[in-house]
């Protein structure tokens, strides 16, 4: 991307990548640069790429969880080592990736006694296990060992909240949707001169949970940011027509200086009554 600095030379923005690992199945680390920004750039494309990577990027979880014959989340099962909640726990902490629109089914469906880990999952070919090893129970005995999973795609983070509308005997789970589990940007300014007459370089730190790496977590924030601005590079404006049967929009009774006007009115007032 070519622009003119301020002595009217055309400049060229670069990024780079800069530091990239992979510290386990579960966490992707990456640290990237932008060059050279104005004063004041940095930190406008700083917050709004991080609220992007935080809020903006979609992932896979599992939502619910179906036991028969359990009568709540905090009951414990004979033959199982963890209770019925620590099981939950452990669904919570899968990390998936799918390129599902809407909801899946997946099941599990194993014989003690034995370990039961995420590989065990019988899922859709369209759903992916990031770390098949993750721990989900321990079955001491010879039992079987039957759940129903709901798997879901969003963005965000879900908290659980019991409705009766679901089927029986099945328990919602706190889902984090976030990919990105956290972002960081960092500032440096360089240069001679005045204040105004520096440049910036703009650092990016990503971690993610291994669903997607760093540098396709920017690339989909990227894109959600242009999405959302693209609206705006239409010369003209959308006509609106919205029938009765849709959602009103109520806009305020008054502008700004029309509230100014009033605030001021009631100042004088009230200086007329002091007098």
């Amino acid at each position: 991307m070519s622009r003119e600095n301020r002595r009217g030379f055309p400049r060229r923005l670069q990024w780079k990548c800069v530091e990239s690992r992979v510290d386990s199945k579960r966490l992707y680390y990456g640290r990237f640069i932008l060059f050279p920004l104005r004063k004041g750039e940095a930190e406008t494309i700083g917050i709004a790429m991080r609220r992007a990577l935080l809020g903006e990027i979609e992932g896979t979880c599992i939502t619910y969880a179906k036991f028969e014959k359990v009568t709540h989340e905090y009951s414990t099962i004979v033959g199982i080592q963890e209770s019925v909640n620590e099981i939950f726990m452990n669904l919570k902490e899968i990390v998936l990736k799918s390129n599902l629109y809407g909801t899946s089914d997946a099941f599990i469906c194993v014989k003690g006694p034995r370990d039961v880990t995420a590989h065990d999952i019988i899922k859709p070919p369209y759903v992916e296990i990031v770390d098949n090893t993750q721990h989900i129970a321990r079955l001491t005995e010879s039992i079987n060992f039957c759940m129903k999973l709901k798997i879901e795609k969003s963005r965000g983070y879900r908290i659980k909240s019991p409705t009766k509308n679901f089927q029986a005997e099945s328990y919602p789970i706190d889902a984090v949707f976030m990919p990105v589990r956290n972002a960081n940007y960092s500032i440096y300014s360089y240069g001679k001169g005045n204040r105004t007459d520096k440049e910036e370089i703009l650092f990016f730190e990503i971690w993610t949970n291994g669903s997607l790496t760093p540098k396709e977590a920017l690339h989909e924030a990227s894109r959600k940011l242009i999405d959302l601005f693209s609206l705006f590079l239409n010369t003209e404006e959308e006509n609106l027509h919205l029938d009765d049967n849709q959602r009103k929009i109520h806009l305020p009774l008054f502008t700004f200086h029309d509230k100014l006007a009033k605030q001021s009115k009631k100042e004088k007032k009230l200086s007329f009554d002091f007098d």
